[in-house]
């Protein structure tokens, strides 16, 4: 169980996830989803101070982070909240010690552990916590429901969960991008759709629920405390390391999707990562990054 694998980009929606697969290297993963949560930390750090500030938050002495992948929403709680030890939780090795070495970079190694285990079968594992920071995770485990539970019985009294789950897919484009036909980050928007709905339809014990977060959150015995959404907006032109991104994720969905893309949109992502086409990626003046994410709370009763 990881929130984060080698085709999942920073918008949480995901174009694989065989993550366990030894075809990968994670020593070239590893970057590019820390780079990935790099550019995304304004949205995780306004959901986590959101949650600080709450007048119901309780004072935060424990907190798990589930699926912490590189560890940088890791070292970011650690910073949020200062008098938590965090505990990093993940199925990959390899992630976990990117993790333990960015918070030794970081200054903050004495309060970040990890813990390497799979979900929901090593729950007992974790322990009490007054925070669980559940991010683009839950959508791994068959029964969401079931997992939620499990989060809940881990609470502390008047603790809270914070469920990172859905919001809006990343944009980098205008709809019309002058070649090519109208739409193409749309109809990819489409192919990790039915990707992610064959990924669910294929985990072990899976349940199909509606995905209305406050109710599945009282089902569990827990008090829904609100939903938000984080906005990252950068306009163009991007500084490098986001069109370093942008040119990144291209390149994995065009990878993934190979066997499902039109001729037509072939060609388009072609022209797309061609660093020498004046209407590629590298060279156009229009590449921006337009994404939202959604954050629900809940907590238990006091």
């Amino acid at each position: 169980m990881s929130k984060h694998t080698a085709h999942e980009h920073a918008d949480g929606h995901a174009h694989a996830h065989d993550h366990h697969s030894d075809a990968f290297d994670w020593d070239v993963v590893g970057p590019v989803l820390e780079q990935e949560a790099e550019l995304s930390r304004p949205q995780y750090e306004a959901a986590a101070r959101w949650i600080a500030g709450l007048p119901t938050a309780p004072r935060v002495r424990k907190v798990l982070d589930i699926g912490c992948g590189p560890g940088v929403i890791s070292c970011l709680l650690a910073e949020v909240f200062p008098e938590a030890e965090i505990l990093a939780v993940d199925g990959t090795p390899a992630l976990l010690e990117r993790t333990r070495a960015r918070a030794e970079r970081y200054g903050v190694g004495e309060r970040v552990r990890t813990l390497h285990a799979e979900l929901p079968q090593d729950l007992g594992k974790l322990g009490e916590a007054d925070l669980i920071w559940v991010g683009n995770t839950l959508h791994h485990i068959g029964d969401q429901r079931g997992g939620l539970a499990g989060f809940a019985g881990l609470l502390g009294p008047g603790g809270t969960l914070a469920l990172l789950e859905g919001g809006l897919a990343t944009r980098y484009l205008p709809r019309d991008i002058g070649f090519g036909r109208p739409g193409l980050e749309a109809r990819l928007d489409v192919l990790a759709a039915d990707r992610f709905d064959a990924m669910r339809a294929g985990l072990p014990g899976t349940i199909r629920e509606s995905e209305d977060w406050s109710a599945l959150f009282a089902a569990v015995g827990l008090e829904p405390q609100g939903t938000r959404s984080f906005l990252l907006d950068l306009p163009a032109p991007l500084p490098a390391a986001a069109l370093d991104h942008a040119v990144s994720d291209f390149a994995r969905r065009r990878e993934a999707f190979a066997d499902h893309l039109t001729a037509e949109d072939t060609a388009a992502l072609d022209r797309l990562l061609d660093p020498a086409d004046p209407a590629g990626l590298r060279l156009r003046p229009d590449v921006f990054t337009l994404s939202a994410r959604t954050a629900h709370l809940a907590r238990r009763r006091p």
